[in-house]
């Protein structure tokens, strides 16, 4: 059977496969599982350099699955009710964590679109490649949601001003356009991006794991600078998607119509 997330070592390089092409690699539960599963196996594996994220062919992936979360829309809490919803958004805010934490090098190789969720993973690369036809964007404002568990490592990478172009107004980039805000570290052609990601790995090797994993350390203390907002940002995104607001945005992009507050053209 076919997993939604796979791995595969080839010396100390290992690829991360986001693996559900018929959803365009959005983050299911088992897929947040399977790669923080991997990101706790990778932090005790001292024989590894290299990490590569990636998706299957057709995207690098489309952003959060509201397939576990499709009953919650719109949806009020009763009174005294734990909202299951926290726990599991809060868990991808755990993997992000977890990636940004990782003592190797962390490489995004990315063809297609990287939206949402998969932006946010983006923000926790040490080097991120990408094809001239890969689209990037923040969209959940537009659908009434906040894009609560990314923000952090939106606004850590991009800085303050374009952390709020991505974030409060969803805006698409094009490969170009993400490279000039900061997202993307290198563009390459369509067609040369498994070339240039071996390059990129092969050029990597020249620094030293352990030197490399004192850096990071060293970078993740600045990092940890930032409140931990997970729980905060789960309560957020719960709150969000039980809200009218989410009911109305979600309905509209599933009959691929203007959001009710989008205004006239």
């Amino acid at each position: 059977m076919t997993t939604t997330f796979h791995t595969e070592r080839q010396g100390d390089t290992e690829r991360w496969t986001l693996n559900d092409p018929a959803t365009r690699n959005a983050l299911s539960d088992a897929m947040v599982l399977g790669l923080f599963g991997a990101c706790v196996r990778a932090r005790q594996d001292e024989t590894l350099r290299v990490i590569v994220l990636t998706g299957a062919p057709g995207a690098f992936s489309a952003g959060g699955s509201l397939g576990s979360f499709a009953s919650a829309i719109g949806q009020p809490l009763q009174p005294g009710e734990a909202d299951p919803l926290v726990d599991l958004n809060r868990g991808f805010g755990d993997v992000l964590h977890a990636l940004c934490g990782l003592p190797q090098l962390l490489v995004c190789a990315v063809d297609g679109a990287a939206m949402g969720g998969g932006f946010g993973l983006l923000c926790c690369a040490d080097h991120v490649i990408a094809t001239q036809r890969s689209t990037f964007a923040t969209p959940e404002v537009t659908l009434g949601l906040p894009p609560a568990q990314i923000a952090p490592f939106v606004w850590q990478r991009l800085g303050d001003a374009a952390a709020r172009q991505c974030l409060l107004q969803g805006r698409m980039y094009k490969g170009a356009e993400a490279q000039a805000l900061g997202l993307v570290d290198e563009l390459v052609a369509d067609d040369a991006l498994e070339a240039a990601l071996a390059a990129r790995v092969q050029a990597m090797m020249r620094a030293a794991p352990g030197a490399v994993a004192s850096t990071k350390r060293l970078l993740q203390r600045m990092r940890n600078d930032v409140p931990d907002l997970r729980t905060e940002a789960a309560f957020a995104f719960a709150q969000g998607l039980r809200s009218p607001e989410a009911a109305a945005g979600l309905a509209a992009f599933a009959k691929k119509q203007p959001a009710p507050w989008a205004g006239q053209p």
